[in-house]
């Protein structure tokens, strides 16, 4: 836990894995290593995702026992995962300490990757992002994306255990990690991709609604106060609101409004994204979570294609229908919009946008890629109160922004609103739960990281092979042992 922000001691992992593996290893049975990791995990995702508990009490009215029973059921479904791995290592069992090893990390990576994609996924707190952005294992972002980087990390944590397994002189497990750290290291000085053009001056805006007001109709002309000054006081040429800054449906926002930032825009040769809930009028029952552009380039959109389960559509309402009448969460059943969007062309840079949630499937951001020469995530994390969680979330666009080799600009509700630059290092930032416009320059780029080119294919197919090398070799074990 302490490997991932706000804490960023990314040599943690290391020795909490290490102990993990050495302990599995040394398990009398599969399911008594199931127990091991099962609990890791809800030692892991108990202290790593309580921001929940504060979306769905806090602001989404749920009662406390209710949401202390939701808490505890998802950390129990997400700890099934690193279980899984446990017990199919403890079954294989291969006596080769390196194949072990290798086969630690192939299963324990697969099985996060299955997380990150079931039933829509949950790829929050993969075991890569602890390297992010001071590790010298960061270097491999931009090759083998945040999966590859948990291989890395659990392999070199199962050599660790072997080391103090086979003792302190069989140094070449020690030195294989130290190798890894190395090469790691010596990556973070390749430049993947280059500059384009000039930077564009850039105001990422802040609003500070709180979540118990942003939704009242008393208080929807007070919110466009709000974000009506902080546009008129930037003369930056691309200007960024949170998602659903108004809270309104585009087509019930004054006309007028929209005409006035337009003009804003035109007159700093430049853009305003602004976020607004839209109906789509061909089809009555769809509407989506939408960010539109207003200034000098033609009129766009981006609807937001990955959504978030019950806070943005019921999975499976027949049997979860009644988490609507729960909690007190408004427009619960957006639409989902198309996976091939592509990039805005906004301020003389070509802008991929993001919304909330989205930035933490690496191999979703990566569709608007290469074409994009700036990435832009616009969230409202005022969901997470004063948690944790809008810190994590920070430290995920780090390694969007590693991976692609693109500024990530963040604007968001409450914060943390940042400028994070093509090698994931937050440029600037503002205070969270403050009014205010975030001014800066963000560096367009070109051209394609490794990871942008391939995805997570190359890591799966790897993972997959040493998979099959552990099963070869754990049937030929019990051959002999006939």
């Amino acid at each position: 836990m302490l490997g991932f922000a706000p804490f960023y001691l990314f040599p943690v992992p290391f020795v909490t894995l290490a102990a993990l593996f050495a302990w599995c290893r040394h398990s009398p049975a599969p399911a008594k290593a199931a127990a091991l990791g099962f609990w890791f995990g809800m030692g892991l995702f108990g202290a790593g995702v309580t921001w929940i508990y504060v979306s769905l009490h806090d602001f989404g009215a749920m009662p406390m026992p209710i949401a202390v029973v939701a808490l505890v059921i998802l950390c129990s479904y997400l700890s099934l995962f690193p279980a899984l791995g446990c017990w199919l290592l403890a079954k294989l069992r291969p006596a080769a300490p390196l194949l072990w090893a290798s086969l630690t990390a192939a299963l324990w990576m697969l099985c996060e990757w299955l997380r990150g994609t079931l039933l829509t996924g949950f790829p929050w707190l993969a075991i890569g992002y602890t390297q992010v952005p001071n590790s010298p294992l960061a270097g491999f972002a931009p090759i083998v994306g945040v999966y590859g980087i948990s291989v890395i990390v659990i392999f070199s944590a199962a050599l660790l255990a072997l080391w103090v397994e086979k003792g302190i002189k069989q140094w070449r497990y020690g030195l294989t990690v130290l190798l890894i750290g190395l090469v790691g290291y010596g990556l973070q000085w390749i430049d993947w991709v280059m500059p384009e053009g000039e930077p564009v001056t850039v105001s990422l805006l802040q609003g500070n609604i709180a979540q118990d007001l942003k939704w009242r109709e008393d208080y929807i002309e007070n919110s466009m106060e709000i974000y009506a000054k902080l546009i008129l006081e930037s003369d930056s040429r691309l200007i960024v609101t949170p998602e659903i800054s108004i809270p309104l449906f585009s087509d019930a926002v004054p006309l007028a409004y929209l005409m006035h930032l337009t003009e804003h825009a035109k007159n700093n040769h430049g853009d305003v994204l602004i976020g607004l809930a839209e109906r789509d009028h061909n089809d009555g029952d769809a509407y989506y979570n939408t960010m539109f552009s207003l200034g000098t380039a033609p009129g766009q959109s981006y609807r937001k294609h990955h959504l978030v389960p019950f806070g943005e559509f019921i999975p499976l309402k027949p049997i979860f229908g009644w988490v609507i009448q729960v909690l007190q969460i408004p427009l619960t059943d957006f639409s989902r919009g198309r996976m091939d969007q592509q990039p805005m062309e906004l301020a003389g840079q070509r802008v991929a946008i993001n919304i909330c949630y989205e930035d933490v499937f690496g191999e979703e951001i990566i569709n608007q890629l290469p074409q994009a020469t700036i990435l832009v995530n616009v969230s409202n994390d005022a969901w997470f109160g004063r948690s944790i969680g809008p810190q994590q979330h920070l430290q995920i666009s780090q390694m969007r922004a590693m991976e692609t080799g693109r500024y990530m600009l963040r604007a968001t509700n409450t914060g943390v609103t940042a400028i994070i630059d093509e090698r994931g290092r937050v440029l600037d930032t503002i205070d969270i739960f403050t009014t205010a416009a975030l001014h800066g320059l963000a560096q367009g780029f070109t051209g394609a990281t490794p990871y942008v080119r391939t995805g997570n294919y190359p890591i799966l197919g790897l993972a997959a092979l040493l998979v099959g090398i552990g099963l070869l070799s754990a049937f030929r074990a019990r051959r002999k042992t006939r």
